[in-house]
């Protein structure tokens, strides 16, 4: 079994039910499974083979899920591209995952068609999604085979792409059923569909029968307006972002009656929003831990919620916390979080290294530091990766490091995240000049970052130094820099 194949086989139990439900209108089931087919067909028609890269540049909406499903069942690898991404951004992912051919929504074209141009093999950039009749057939689609590369930052200089198989996603389509999704109403997601929660999150609705919610941009009122329009039953949150939502509902409150399920996920959640969200909703929230490279981890169950905590390991993998010999830790102690896991990725696409250092012997290395208590829930102590979260999304150092030191001025640069209370972190930057800082280089550094980064990498604070801490392999020493904002 696939995802398109749960999905062909909800269209033929419930044909009219809504699959998608938009601002404007609502795709029953038969036709998002009829519309992906021909879309496949298509693919295929017109050069693709099974294996071959599609891009997909898309917001929230009905076209891009059928690109997913029209992808999968043409056995062609979507590429999912992150719509915050700058032209340079975007180029070194389709230089490394040399797509065949990129769907950009028009008013994201232009970004897209920049990004290719700079790349040796240029994929053709297409912004209408075919609706012409095709004839052919599809090919049968094995659940070992690559289904999707998403790519994720880390501590490496640029994002990896994990390859995600179709036996994983049929695996993450259930635990979604399991954990996620409430009968009697749509799920909803609050992030995009590039995501891997979030694409979990609409995948697994749809699978389940229950259709999903998409909205292409996320906005406090139009969420809650479209839960009391829609009924919708859960959702998969940033803790960030609840923050909005409930200072939304809290100034103009919505009926969210049929709300039940919400788990927060991505960072931490502070306990004043477990306090406001369970006075607000009248249930508790609950966190998850969760990654692209293993899927939803852990969760909170919802009748024994520990507030702080990653919640219990799903039944469905394994675990391990270790130390630095591999050894499993006592309970209470911080040790590594290891997961083997059905709903693992295979590694990392054209990257051999970071697999072997990632996926060993059947289990799949966080990075990520937690301590488990005695009755199994784990609790984060830390990454052992230096990523920086900044509301949910990954911030490589080292990639904000090499952007900034392209700029003329710039001799040397530490980036290190700083704890804030409404994005978790944001990134600020050390940097040594070649010359006498002046009256607007942070102004004109930060806007040369800007165009070469994600608003959500560009650092917020500018901090210039005569030189910065070095570790005993002469690197920049990220801890003591980090060490030194948090002492202001």
């Amino acid at each position: 079994m696939t995802a398109a194949g749960l999905l062909s086989t909800r269209a033929l139990e419930h044909p009219n039910r809504t699959a998608v439900y938009t601002d404007t209108t609502g795709i029953s089931y038969e036709a998002l499974n009829s519309a992906s087919t021909r879309v496949g067909h298509w693919l295929l028609n017109h050069g693709l083979r099974p294996g071959d890269r599609l891009a997909i540049h898309w917001h929230n909406s009905y076209e891009a899920l059928l690109l997913y499903y029209a992808a999968f069942k043409a056995g062609i690898v979507p590429v999912p591209v992150n719509l915050r991404l700058k032209a340079p951004e975007i180029a070194y992912i389709f230089q490394h995952s040399t797509p065949s051919l990129c769907f950009s929504a028009p008013e994201l074209a232009p970004v897209a068609r920049a990004a290719a141009a700079s790349c040796s093999s240029i994929p053709l950039v297409r912004e209408e999604i075919p609706s012409e009749p095709q004839t052919g057939n599809l090919p049968s689609v094995e659940e070992a085979q690559t289904a999707a590369i998403l790519y994720t930052s880390g501590t490496t200089a640029h994002p990896k792409g994990v390859e995600l198989t179709h036996g994983a996603f049929v695996e993450i389509c259930k635990s979604i059923r399991s954990e996620v999704v409430v009968d009697g109403g749509p799920g909803i997601c609050m992030t995009p569909i590039v995501h891997i929660a979030a694409l979990s999150q609409a995948l697994g609705s749809i699978a389940a029968g229950v259709g999903v919610v998409l909205l292409p941009g996320f906005d406090p009122g139009r969420f809650l307006d479209a839960i009391e329009r829609h009924g919708c039953t859960s959702t998969m949150a940033l803790p960030s972002l609840l923050q909005f939502v409930l200072a939304e509902q809290s100034r103009h409150p919505r009926n969210l009656s049929s709300l039940r399920t919400v788990l927060a996920g991505g960072d931490k959640a502070p306990s004043s929003l477990h306090r406001q969200f369970s006075e607000l909703l009248g249930f508790p929230l609950q966190e998850y831990y969760g990654l692209t490279e293993a899927g939803c981890v852990s969760v909170n169950p919802k009748h024994a919620v520990r507030e702080g905590s990653m919640g219990l390991p799903l039944a469905v993998l394994q675990v391990r916390v270790v130390d630095v010999m591999g050894n499993d830790v006592p309970r209470g102690e911080a040790g590594e979080v290891l997961v083997r896991s059905p709903m693992m990725g295979k590694g990392y696409w054209n990257d051999p290294e970071a697999t072997r250092n990632a996926f060993r012997d059947g289990w799949f290395h966080t990075g990520d530091l937690a301590a488990p208590d005695p009755g199994g829930y784990l609790w984060f102590r830390g990454r052992a990766k230096q990523i920086i979260v900044r509301g949910g999304s990954n911030v490589s150092p080292q990639e904000v490091e090499e952007v900034l030191c392209q700029h003329p001025a710039v001799r040397e640069a530490g980036v290190v995240g700083r704890p804030e209370p409404k994005y978790g972190e944001v990134v600020v930057a050390f940097l040594v000049l070649h010359r006498p800082v002046t009256t607007g280089d942070e102004a004109d550094i930060r806007e040369f970052a800007r165009t070469r980064l994600a608003d959500y990498k560009t650092p917020e604070r500018i901090i210039f130094r005569t030189e910065l801490p070095k570790g005993l392999t002469g690197k920049v020493d990220r801890r003591t820099l980090r060490e030194s904002l948090l002492s202001e």
